[in-house]
């Protein structure tokens, strides 16, 4: 039996070829095809290298076990996300490693309507399957590969959040990283009245500029750059396969996620009164502040596309929202997309005719943050003991919905292991006092020890 070591908490992803390679891609399609036993299946694939190859082999698994294929070609992670609830299929799997580096690729996998397949909900079974590579007899017929365009749907589906006679002509930087997002941007361009400052555009697996990651500081200082120089009204930056979208107000200050979800928060409750926001634990003040004041009703989830999607479900949640910049929509199958919030975000500026800072500023004062801060420590599970002794006693709330959650009148942070790499995460908040937030997020960091992630 093959180990496979590629596999994730909520997706694949490794180094080509020395953790994924053909033969795994194929061992992978003919897994999925067992677990989820799907008639056919949307497959996608990003702009690196090694994607084509591994999709051609991905593929052949799925058509050797039976399942038809619809090919969406290149695209982003949503883009097969919408090309399986819209086409009504039976799954989806997109071939991307988002914003790792270029000798990384990966698969994310969801069933019908979009729902996500992680660790819990069937990874390890389409593992186990694909490291023991029994499969039965051969299938009476192989499936077909059929190749459709989807983004022509796509295209009016992002169009219809916004009402695009209320949008004012802004001056936008949008900096794709050289990832996936430019062309999305380009199909977009003709339908909207805004004026497009390109940045690193033009899709190149070999990501010349760097990885396609904004929530890298190093990787802002650009962008920031040119939206001075053009003096733009904002500027929105994506990560490879742009499921997450970021956003710099008109003098270049990058905007954490956090107060992106406020925002948003409150636009679907301007829509749809009385509904029901997701968000997860690690800043939450703020975004409990503004539904309550519009009228909604806040529900907790634990972090992670997974968690996030599930109890939308199951609450029936108009918008979820994760301060790491992802956002989520009801009428989008629950999933996320990097391509609608700053479609709404540009809706919110034209209607209320203010800029970013404007929108966000009275909030980042109310509610002061720190942003995620990562930190190595050898004993993730010692430090965050020691950090419970320290804080626990003297707490107003003390949660454990992911993580360690510590609340205080004026203040509150939560700690938690990563997911997906070996690092504590810790964020910070104060009400109104950013000098009681530094302060504090200064005396945790001490007390982790460790090395910046």
């Amino acid at each position: 039996m093959k180990k496979i070591n590629c596999f994730k908490a909520y997706d694949v992803r490794g180094r080509v070829p020395e953790d994924l390679d053909e033969d795994i891609a194929y061992r992978i399609g003919r897994g999925y095809a067992a677990f989820v036993k799907p008639r056919t299946v949307a497959v996608g694939y990003d702009i690196r290298a090694s994607s084509p190859p591994l999709t051609a082999a991905l593929v052949k698994g799925l058509t050797d076990s039976g399942v038809d294929v619809l090919d969406i070609g290149v695209g982003g992670t949503e883009l097969a996300y919408f090309a399986t609830f819209n086409r009504k299929l039976d799954g989806g799997i997109m071939v991307t490693a988002s914003h790792n580096p270029p000798n990384y690729n990966g698969m994310k996998f969801v069933r019908e309507g979009s729902r996500p397949i992680s660790a819990d909900t069937g990874l390890n079974d389409i593992r186990q399957l694909a490291e023991r590579n029994q499969f039965g007899p051969p299938v009476a017929a192989r499936g077909k590969v059929r190749q459709v365009d989807v983004k022509p749907d796509y295209i009016e589906h992002l169009l219809s959040y916004v009402d695009r006679r209320s949008l004012a002509p802004l001056k936008i930087v949008v900096n794709a990283g050289n990832g996936g997002a430019g062309p999305i941007v380009d199909l977009l361009e003709p339908h909207l009245p805004f004026t497009f400052v390109k940045l690193f555009h033009e899709p190149d697996g070999r990501f010349p500029n760097g990885v396609p990651n904004p929530m890298i500081e190093e990787n802002r200082t650009v962008t920031t750059l040119r939206l001075r120089a053009e003096r733009a009204d904002l500027a929105i930056a994506w990560d490879g396969d742009y499921d997450r979208c970021f956003f710099f107000d008109e003098h270049g200050l990058f905007i954490e996620g956090y107060y992106i979800v406020g925002l948003l928060a409150e636009n679907f409750l301007a829509k749809t009164p009385g509904a029901r926001i997701v968000h997860d634990p690690r800043l939450t003040w703020n975004t409990l502040d503004l539904v309550t004041r519009n009228g909604g009703t806040t529900v907790q989830s634990k972090s992670g596309h997974a968690f996030i999607k599930q109890r939308m479900r199951e609450v029936d949640a108009v918008y979820g929202g994760e301060m790491s910049a992802h956002h989520y929509f009801r009428d989008f199958s629950y999933a996320d997309s990097g391509m609608i919030p700053w479609l709404l975000i540009t809706e919110i500026m034209s209607r209320r005719g203010a800029s970013l800072s404007t929108l966000v500023g009275e909030r980042m004062r109310a509610y002061p943050a720190s942003g995620e801060i990562n930190r190595k420590v050898k004993d993730a599970a010692a430090v965050i003991a020691t950090v419970r002794a320290k804080y626990t006693r003297s707490a107003l709330a003390v949660e454990h919905v992911d993580g360690l959650s510590v609340e205080f009148a004026a203040w509150r942070f939560n700690l938690r292991s990563s997911n997906t790499e070996p690092l504590l995460r810790l964020n910070v908040e104060s009400r109104g006092d950013e000098k009681l937030m530094r302060a504090k997020t200064a005396e945790l960091l001490e007390l982790l020890g460790g090395e910046p992630g």
